[in-house]
């Protein structure tokens, strides 16, 4: 199963990019590194907007800024926070000049990065990979991934990450019409599952597990299963180009908090259950059932390395079946100065070096 960039993103992004001056800009001349979006100077911000969503595999997200380390690290700069339910939202909000940082799927990154001709975000870190699963309803006749052929599917937002990758599978794999994938809100799925409303879901974690032990529902696959080498960019770290440029140190000491939470998950996921616990009920208002957590934290693999491998190949998939009408050229998306580091374990420039 491939994943694709569906042409809705592309067409949504386009509108954006159209109407909002800023995501036309040519970004300044970057003499730090070929590549790069980092100047050999900087200046330190007003304000830092940061946008994520309350899902765990956002976890560094989460919990850097629950524990006040993001702030911390950008000193007399502001920190703003935002929180989304999926990733089109969120990279439209960036393109209309509304965020500086967030925290998103590959494929709204990718619409983005093309949408603006290569000019808008650049891709600055890993987060996380896998942590997708698809969950039947108990009584639905849903027993593994070719049984979802005529049934109804819900994902979490139109042209999302996991919306892209269902379109995918439904259209390539089970030949299936695409009018019986139901974008709907995580927070909404359980109650449309208990109704009977829904079969299916087709979601990152926590809300897999959460709609296993909430709604009785069961695991059918895990997406990564379903990928080369069983591993595949989930969450991805971007920033504004503008504001890269502009404020490369305010990144790096952000990206340097960023990758201490990303060891401490890699260390012990589990130990850091109750400060994520705490976390996103802060954000959400709702108390996640006990064995959630942990039950879905197994399923996550918290990484720096963006993974650039299966960006590029979702835009190759996207070509290939003519989603895009143009060969995309990711040229330019991932940010040598920031994301080379994340991929080795070694600090951005400038930060402090040493794994």
């Amino acid at each position: 199963m491939k994943p694709l960039l569906m042409p809705v993103v592309a067409g949504l992004l386009l509108t954006c990019v159209a109407a909002v001056t800023g995501c036309d800009r040519k970004p300044p001349e970057s003499p730090a590194k070929a590549g790069s979006s980092v100047p050999a100077k900087t200046s330190v911000p007003a304000e830092l907007r940061l946008g994520y969503f309350a899902n765990l595999t956002h976890a560094q997200a989460v919990l850097g800024v629950a524990s006040g380390d993001f702030q911390k690290s950008i000193g007399s700069a502001a920190l703003k926070t935002k929180v989304f339910n999926a990733g089109p939202s969120l990279v439209e909000a960036m393109l209309a000049g509304e965020l500086d940082l967030g925290y998103v799927g590959p494929g709204p990154a990718v619409a983005a990065f093309l949408a603006s001709k290569g000019k808008a975000i650049r891709v600055i870190s890993g987060a996380a990979a896998n942590g997708v699963v698809i969950v039947a309803r108990a009584d639905a006749p849903i027993q593994k991934l070719e049984d979802l052929a005529g049934k109804k599917l819900a994902t979490p937002q139109l042209a999302n990450t996991q919306d892209i990758a269902a379109r995918h599978y439904f259209k390539s794999v089970l030949k299936q019409d695409l009018r019986s994938i139901q974008p709907t809100p995580n927070a909404e799925q359980a109650m449309l599952m208990q109704r009977g409303d829904i079969d299916a879901a087709w979601v990152p974690e926590p809300w897999g597990a959460r709609l296993i032990l909430e709604s009785k529902a069961r695991m059918i696959a895990e997406e990564k299963d379903l990928w080369p080498g069983g591993e595949f960019a989930t969450t991805i770290v971007v920033a504004d180009t503008k504001f890269l440029v502009e404020h490369p140190d305010t990144v790096r000491a952000f990206i340097q908090v960023h990758r201490k939470w990303t060891k401490k998950l890699q260390d012990d996921a589990q130990a850091q259950i109750p400060e994520l616990s705490a976390a996103l009920f802060a954000l959400t208002t709702k108390k996640l059932p006990e064995g959630v957590l942990p039950q879905a934290i197994a399923r996550v693999k918290f990484t720096d390395d963006p993974l650039p491998a299966s960006i590029q190949t979702m835009a190759q998939w996207a070509y290939e079946l003519e989603f895009a009408k143009q060969k995309p050229n990711l040229d330019g998306m991932v940010d040598p100065a920031f994301a080379e580091g994340a991929a080795a374990g070694t600090s951005p420039a400038g930060v402090g070096g040493g794994k």
